[in-house]
């Protein structure tokens, strides 16, 4: 029986997964296989010559068959890395993607070291909540969600990365609109892909993402519209709102905010419309 050690493994999965078309193969090799001997990736560079026994084996094959058939990495692992916090993952959340930092470092712009009141809308596994609160610790964080499923998730992020977060189940804003809640700031990122952008996603995304975490009707900006119809009676004067959109959604959601101050369009790193921010205005 051949004794195989980690870099051979590695560079044999990586060949694999280069031929099913499965992107950053190498990286993906590594993070399923860190997974599987408990350890970071770094331990994969520092001990390539290190054999890995027969039982590990078989639970990286399992893993390589899972994410050939494009199981998402992070289901597979259980896990994702979210502005330097490790988040639980798993079917009945959205695996959190790297261009939603964005909202938490305008956030972190805009209140360090200020005591204030946010409210995350749609939080799935809790990682604008929990890094908010984690980076932010004066500040109050609330985050509501419709899904039961998605809320436990995130409940357990918080609870294991000790953040101080109240979880409302409901949909939108709908858990504060009966009662004295007025934020600083209203975070969002909702469902903002059409029917037809759906059925065109890659099958990772399409066949194991929750669609009631991806979909919306219309132009995609549907559930956006309801929320900002809610978001402006329970915000403070003055506070903002910042919401995740799609890459060529910027000039429908702009029109979205009509009437708002300080209004702004803010691209992600590779330069696609990503974030709408905006203030409410001073009352005259």
């Amino acid at each position: 029986m051949q004794n195989w050690t980690i870099k051979e493994l590695l560079n044999w999965t990586t060949d694999y997964f280069g031929n099913k078309n499965i992107k950053e193969a190498r990286l993906e090799a590594e993070v399923l296989l860190a997974k599987v001997l408990e350890k970071n990736r770094i331990f994969l560079y520092a001990n390539y010559d290190a054999p890995v026994n027969q039982e590990e084996r078989g639970i990286f094959k399992e893993f390589i068959k899972r994410r050939s058939q494009h199981e998402p990495s992070a289901y597979i692992t259980g896990s994702r890395e979210f502005m330097s916090l490790e988040f639980m993952v798993n079917p009945a959340v959205l695996i959190p993607r790297p261009e939603s930092e964005l909202i938490v470092e305008r956030a972190m712009e805009l209140f360090s070291g200020q005591p204030c009141s946010i409210c995350d809308v749609g939080t799935g596994s809790g990682a604008l909540a929990v890094s908010l609160a984690h980076y932010l610790p004066q500040t109050k964080v609330y985050a509501t969600d419709i899904s039961p499923a998605a809320l436990e998730t995130a409940q357990a992020n918080a609870v294991r990365l000790e953040a101080q977060v109240e979880f409302r189940e409901g949909d939108l804003l709908a858990p504060f609109l009966d009662k004295d809640n007025y934020f600083d700031l209203i975070v969002a990122n909702l469902p903002y892909v059409t029917a037809e952008e759906y059925q065109s996603l890659e099958p990772g995304v399409k066949d194991y993402e929750p669609a009631l975490a991806l979909l919306a009707p219309g132009d995609g900006l549907d559930i956006y519209r309801r929320f900002l119809a809610q978001a402006p009676l329970i915000m403070k004067e003055g506070a903002y709102i910042i919401i995740e959109i799609g890459c060529d959604q910027g000039r429908q959601a702009l029109q979205m905010v009509q009437g708002m101050e300080e209004v702004q369009l803010i691209p992600d790193l590779a330069g696609y419309d990503r974030l709408i921010q905006a203030r409410k205005g001073w009352k005259k």
